[in-house]
């Protein structure tokens, strides 16, 4: 039976299209939807291995066509739309879903992910051939290969982009990265080193990088927050820090924190204190940088963590880095009791749901607790 705006596409040799003594088909046809663009004034036209795919394709497209979401022009191959996207990014006309601009290391990430894993494969091909079931199978090929689930997660979150930028400018009517069933991530726990390691590698490092290791231990800040940390915002009267943007050292510019919640005010801890003091006193400065050479010029943490590592290494300590010193803020934290809510703040989570897949092991007595609020609530509800 024939379906109107479908056309069925038979090969050359098959027996249906052989005049008047025409037999069944003994070919695999194809099946070429189309939809009128009455504001373009041609037709939009797509082809597919079945008749459910055409007409399905053919229902989105024509709701598409009449919201102005589709145009009657071709859709580019991927390479192409990939660098469209990366200089839309750049100028900032695509931005996230909440209308940020894309942090630079976003950006960078999403080019080099794309051109390792991505190029090769699907470079060539137009953003409208590229469909649903054969994404799912790259996934799928990945995860038989045993790929790190959240590499997985990163390899199709530059296809996620790109089709949500052309789907915006009316290239592409369907996102096949939609519903994608990637592999689950593993939830393993974050194990910090302890107090008393800490402060062994404080006390080998040297006397100059010792504030900094101490400010990541002591304070929670994120590596860009420390070397963006300028002395205005270190205020000694108030006992607080007051985090409000970072630094890239890739791209060697500042700018905000990771998300809207990364601004933050974290105390400054007794022990913090003295770290800072001294660091003051042997810099000279308090203006500019806290942690740089200069007011200017940022801490190079490369050439940092290379000099902690060998003075780790000649200590017989097992190394750690400025991202790591972060949990043990976190842990200690836990152990000193400090609650969930203001640790969420301090660390500048999103969420306190954040807090609790990260660090929800380390609170104290939380099964205990739990209990035994249970079992005061259903005695009382027995009792009645």
């Amino acid at each position: 039976m024939a379906d109107e705006g479908i056309e069925v596409r038979h090969e050359k040799s098959c027996r249906s299209l052989s005049g008047a003594g025409a037999g069944r088909c003994n070919c695999d046809p194809t099946y070429r939807a189309s939809v009128w663009s009455a504001r373009d004034g041609k037709r939009i036209r797509r082809s597919f291995s079945s008749r459910a795919a055409a007409k399905a394709w053919r229902q989105d497209a024509g709701r598409a066509v009449r919201r102005g979401e589709l145009r009657a022009t071709a859709a580019p191959v991927l390479d192409d739309a990939m660098a469209q996207l990366l200089a839309a990014m750049d100028a900032g006309t695509f931005r996230t879903r909440g209308r940020r601009p894309f942090k630079p290391t976003t950006r960078r990430a999403t080019e080099q992910t794309y051109r390792l894993r991505v190029a090769e494969r699907y470079g060539r091909v137009r953003l409208d051939k590229l469909d649903h079931l054969e994404l799912q199978e790259f996934v799928d090929e990945l995860d038989a290969a045993e790929t790190n689930p959240s590499t997985i997660e990163g390899t199709i979150l530059p296809l996620r982009l790109v089709y949500r930028w052309a789907h915006a400018r009316g290239l592409v009517s369907v996102d096949p990265t939609d519903g994608l069933e990637l592999p689950e991530k593993s939830s393993r726990q974050r194990v910090p080193p302890s107090p008393q390691d800490a402060a062994r590698l404080l006390a080998a490092v040297l006397d100059a990088d010792r504030p900094v290791w101490a400010t990541a231990m002591l304070a929670g800040l994120r590596r860009g927050e420390l070397l963006a940390l300028d002395w205005p915002n270190v205020d000694a009267a108030r006992g607080v820090l007051h985090v409000k943007r970072s630094y890239d050292p890739t791209s060697g510019t500042f700018g905000r924190p990771k998300s809207k919640h990364g601004i933050r005010t974290v105390p400054i801890t007794a022990a913090l204190t003295p770290y800072l003091r001294e660091h003051a006193l042997r810099s000279g400065r308090r203006t500019g940088l806290v942690f740089g050479p200069t007011a200017t010029r940022p801490l190079d943490s490369r050439r940092l963590q290379q000099r902690a590592d060998e003075a780790w290494a000649a200590a017989g300590l097992a190394r750690v880095t400025l991202h790591a010193c972060r949990h043990l803020y976190a842990s200690m934290s836990i152990a000193a009791g400090v609650n969930a809510h203001a640790l969420c703040r301090y660390m500048g989570h999103s969420s306190i749901a954040v807090t609790f897949d990260l660090y929800g092991h380390l609170f104290p007595g939380n099964e205990s607790e739990a209990a035994a609020r249970l079992d005061r609530y259903l005695a009382q509800v027995f009792a009645r």
